[in-house]
């Protein structure tokens, strides 16, 4: 069942990571880009700072706390304990790739481009309830982990199991702070 899997996902990668086009290789390059996104945190922090005020900086440090639980887990949890080689380090793909720039670290399961983003497209859907923010976080974290499929460094299993570890976290970081506003654990004595 597992090699089914797995012929299957790669079978699904060479189709999606096949359509690609000049145009596409910049933004989805652009798309993957650490400081690419700048601008949309920035816009986010405007709009917590808008509606909580200085206690904006508590729910900034849980969105770190999302990005790091999120990257440090995919890691630590699925990438070393797996090992699956990412698609662009895999002797029997070699010249069936489009490999848009480099490939990244040996191993790609999972996709913490995915689990980062989704963990934080979850915790912030919760964050602001509304629904155009939760439709546009989660259409901007699949935009980011479809990406990584087309740039030629993930399997589509790789960013599926990564956004669900991603929104995982964000939902039990999402009630990790809620139990502790509930006990009062950040109200002063």
């Amino acid at each position: 069942m597992i090699d089914y899997l797995v012929k299957l996902d790669t079978q699904l990668f060479l189709w999606l990571n096949g359509m690609h086009s000049p145009f596409w290789d910049g933004i989805m390059l652009f798309a993957s880009g650490k400081l690419t996104w700048l601008p949309l945190y920035l816009i986010i922090i405007y709009f917590l700072a808008r509606r909580y005020q200085w206690k904006t900086i508590w729910w900034l440090v849980a969105v770190a706390s999302v990005i790091i639980l999120s990257d440090q887990l995919s890691v630590h949890l699925f990438k070393n304990v797996f090992q699956r080689l990412r698609p662009c380090h895999e002797p029997s793909l070699n010249g069936l790739i489009h490999l848009v720039r480099g490939c990244g670290g040996k191993y790609g399961f999972v996709s913490s481009h995915a689990a980062n983003t989704f963990g934080v497209a979850t915790f912030l859907s919760f964050l602001f309830l509304r629904k155009s923010a939760t439709i546009g976080l989660i259409l901007w974290a699949a935009f980011v982990s479809y990406s990584r499929i087309y740039l030629g460094v993930h399997y589509p299993a790789d960013v599926i199991v990564g956004g669900m570890l991603g929104a995982a976290v964000g939902y039990l970081v999402w009630l990790a702070i809620n139990l502790a506003i509930n006990k009062n654990i950040f109200k002063s004595r």
